[in-house]
């Protein structure tokens, strides 16, 4: 039984694993990297292993940098398939979709500046395209229910559990056994957060002799959650006052549903005026919340009963949906008094960067950060202190206020990872990836000693 590491290792995004068991090749993700060259060099490189070997995928969940290579995957051979839940499937066809439309639009934009500088042919093509993640779509298999055991092969056995992360997210364990030898082995996928509005806290296995845990916030603890609420409908109210726009970078799946969540709970409690003008400035993050609504089996059970009271959890006075590019472009016209969420949450793409050309320059607006900005994006320069960002190829300074707000991460932090790992039984080796190469050594040593590696890429190890 051999566990080889192929994204994610000593690296926040990328997240691929490979287990070679009882005869066959199981893939566990096949994300891509996200950062400063995120749809080119890296992601263009070989998996490190061949995609036609592979016998079937397991996704934990829609996340890009889990699933953004899967048609990648497909074109270089795979023909197996892939196992999610059903909200993961739904919501992985939304996101895969999405980032192959997003790499022709800006390959085509590309080529359109290289040609007028009289360079044809030069331009980078994208990494895949919408017939490309359309042709990945046939392979998807759904898994009945969290905690039911799925055989994919003689000797190998797959169990979802429900990692509370984003709609239909799981943890994986796999049950292994070769030639008489039985091995245990889980993948924590991404954790979510406790205690949150919607969703059910993470649920551990019982056991494993091995885990595969992620570490994206394994050096620090979030702030509380209420606090952050405040801060949210406080920072609306600062904004509104000096005549400006709050402009928040939204990831469309979970972070959009729950600020959604948040402002109408804010409008009940008269913390937010009922003239609030909200728009909703994506068209995937609208899809998916559409999505959230016909999966109310994966909410908690508050939020399932709001559901079956048929009170929506997500509408909201002056709550507006733009899905077409002009009124996408008129939200630019107003000058103060909107809350705009729009994608991408790192600013590496999408229409956000439209309004953070038409309102960081100013004073009066705000900009709100509500989730995690990996190194090299526009994102991270914006929350690290630039003073001027470059947006479609025009530098722009920065004078609004910038707003970090920490609490509302859809991850576990240091405490939350501890725990779930120490409820676990048998823990003989533990792995850490999906995090900065820092918060995995700090993580590291709050596990027992001589049980932990912090795999390279490529890296293989003998179970």
């Amino acid at each position: 039984m051999d566990l080889s590491f192929h994204g994610a290792a000593r690296n926040v995004t990328g997240s691929c694993y490979l287990i070679e068991a009882a005869g066959k090749r199981i893939l566990i993700d096949c994300g891509l990297y996200q950062g400063g060259r995120e749809l080119h060099e890296e992601n263009a490189e070989p998996f490190g292993f061949d995609p036609a070997t592979i016998d079937t995928l397991l996704l934990t969940h829609a996340h890009l940098d889990h699933c953004g290579r899967i048609p990648l995957l497909v074109k270089g051979g795979f023909t197996g398939e892939i196992v999610c839940t059903a909200a993961t499937r739904e919501l992985a066809r939304l996101v895969l979709l999405d980032a192959a439309h997003i790499q022709e639009e800006e390959a085509r934009y590309r080529a359109r500046k290289e040609a007028r500088r009289g360079d044809h042919g030069g331009a980078e093509r994208p990494l895949y395209t919408l017939l490309d993640a359309l042709a990945c779509l046939d392979a998807f298999r759904r898994v009945a229910a969290y905690g039911q055991e799925v055989a994919l092969a003689p000797g190998i056995r797959a169990t979802f559990l429900d990692a509370g992360h984003i709609l239909g997210s799981a943890s994986i364990v796999l049950d292994l056994d070769e030639g008489g030898s039985r091995h245990r082995l889980c993948f924590s996928g991404d954790l979510g957060n406790g205690g949150r509005p919607l969703l059910r806290d993470p649920t551990p296995p019982a056991a494993a002799e091995t885990v595969v845990m992620e570490t994206t916030y394994g050096d620090r603890c979030h702030k509380p959650l209420e606090p952050s609420v405040e801060e949210l409908w406080q920072a609306i109210t600062d904004t509104f006052e000096r005549g400006g726009n709050v402009i928040i970078p939204t990831f469309a799946l979970e972070r959009a549903q729950e600020l959604l969540y948040y402002l109408r709970q804010g409008m009940e409690q008269r913390r937010l005026p009922h003239t609030l003008q909200l728009y909703l400035n994506s068209p995937m993050a609208i899809s998916a919340t559409e999505i959230f609504k016909r999966h109310p089996d994966g909410y908690n059970e508050a939020t399932r009963a709001l559901f079956q009271n048929h009170s929506d959890p997500f509408d909201l006075p002056g709550l507006h949906f733009t899905r077409d590019m002009n009124e996408s472009i008129a939200l630019n016209q107003i000058r103060g008094g909107a809350v705009i969420l729009a994608g991408a949450g790192m600013c590496s793409g999408g229409r956000i960067r439209h309004h953070l050309k038409h309102n960081l320059w100013r004073r009066e607006s705000t900009i709100l950060f509500v989730g995690y900005a990996a190194r090299g994006t526009l994102a991270r320069q914006i929350i690290d202190g630039a003073k001027t960002v470059r947006i479609f190829g025009e530098e722009i300074p920065v004078r609004a206020t910038i707003q970090t707000i920490n609490g509302f991460s859809a991850h576990a932090d240091r405490d939350e990872l501890r725990a779930w790992h120490q409820q676990i039984q048998g823990v003989a080796r533990t792995f850490l990836v999906h995090g900065d190469e820092e918060a995995m050594a700090r993580f590291a040593h709050l596990l027992p000693a001589n049980t932990v590696e912090m795999p390279r890429l490529h890296q293989r190890y003998t179970l």
